[in-house]
């Protein structure tokens, strides 16, 4: 499987629960906090989310 990084580039402050939820449990919890995480329907879904606070790029 792809890995892929994921930053956290904006603040989660004013931001739903269930976003700020989806972000701490990637363990991202202030801005620029990081994640490299093997791609799956899992973490796609949680990129979807919070896909407007985070980048995602490739990971190798």
């Amino acid at each position: 499987m792809a890995k892929v990084k994921i930053t956290l580039t904006r603040s989660l402050i004013g931001h739903k629960k269930n976003q700020i939820l989806t972000a701490k449990s990637l363990g991202l919890n202030k801005i620029g906090d990081f994640k490299v995480a093997e791609r799956n329907p899992l973490i796609d879904g949680k990129i979807n989310v919070i896909s407007h606070l985070i980048s995602v790029e490739d990971a190798e």
